[in-house]
């Protein structure tokens, strides 16, 4: 069988829903749709109803669901193993959030690598929704996030505590004067946002957003103004006086995570990713 197969009923069986299904797989609906009518001809067995706006699993697919992620767990295993170089004796695959890499997890990498040279490591730099669901598939053995998923079958480590401080390009100015003209919205993830919320509950819809803090300090350099950034970031930039700290503005603390199945735990590459975490 193909396993891009079980890779489409997966993520249909996530998403109920052939198009989201297929943005995330980067197809046309049309050959999600045949993926899975060639998938329910293999098996004899139809695995969705199908109605509007409303995609559910059958019987059949509930099943089909729990032999699905353990094929493919198997098979990226596998993959990775074949794959490695013979001087290596082991492999370890790693999501992380873009901003968290420069945050943290770079140096962790150096310590990993320094400690454990013949063993291959993958990292991929990926958004919050795409690092549960590689993780959910087995695809990753760990992945670092700011808002760590509440999902069965998935353990959660805090790392770190980053402080969040609000930057601008304009020296000696107060909050307002900060906030007022060109702030940038930056979104450091659910948690973060209902404390912003609260912190500034009379702040006007910002015209500039990002996910990302590098996005956001080059949306500063552009046209100037202020945002919530890490220390680590923000620090380089103060001291070649490109950005400058808000004085009396409040400190947004954000809690970093790694994220893996307990099962990894078993693995030499994953008991020295845990050990390369506390400096070991």
């Amino acid at each position: 069988m193909d396993i891009s197969l079980l890779k489409t009923f997966l993520e249909v069986a996530r998403t109920r829903h052939f198009s989201r299904a297929a943005d995330a797989l980067f197809l046309t609906q049309s050959a999600v749709s045949a993926r899975i009518k060639q998938l329910e001809e293999i098996l004899g067995a139809e695995l969705f109803v199908r109605k509007r706006n409303d995609i559910q699993l059958t019987p059949a697919g509930n099943r089909l669901l729990q032999h699905a992620e353990t094929l493919l767990k198997g098979w990226e295993r596998a993959r990775q193993s074949v794959a490695l170089d013979p001087d290596l004796s082991a492999s370890l695959s790693v999501g992380c959030l873009f901003d968290l890499w420069t945050i943290s997890v770079e140096r962790w990498a150096r310590r990993f690598r320094k400690r454990a040279p013949d063993i291959a490591m993958q990292i991929d730099i990926l958004g919050n929704d795409a690092l549960v669901q590689r993780l959910s598939l087995g695809m990753l053995d760990c992945a670092f996030m700011f808002d760590p998923p509440q999902t069965a079958g998935l353990e959660i480590k805090q790392i770190a505590e980053v402080p969040l401080r609000l930057y601008s390009t304009r020296p000696g100015i107060d909050i307002h004067k900060a906030m007022s003209r060109n702030y940038v919205m930056v979104d450091w993830g659910s948690a973060y946002g209902i404390i912003h919320a609260e912190k500034f509950p009379d702040l006007p819809p910002p015209a500039l957003r990002t996910n990302s803090g590098e996005v956001a300090i080059g949306l500063l350099f552009d046209r100037g103004g202020a945002a919530y950034l890490p220390e680590a970031m923000g620090q380089a930039h103060m001291d070649a006086q490109r950005l400058f700290a808000v004085e009396h503005a409040p400190v947004i603390n954000r809690l970093a995570y790694i994220v893996y199945r307990p099962e990894c735990l078993d693995r030499t590459s994953m008991q020295q990713a845990m050990r390369a975490l506390k400096g070991k």
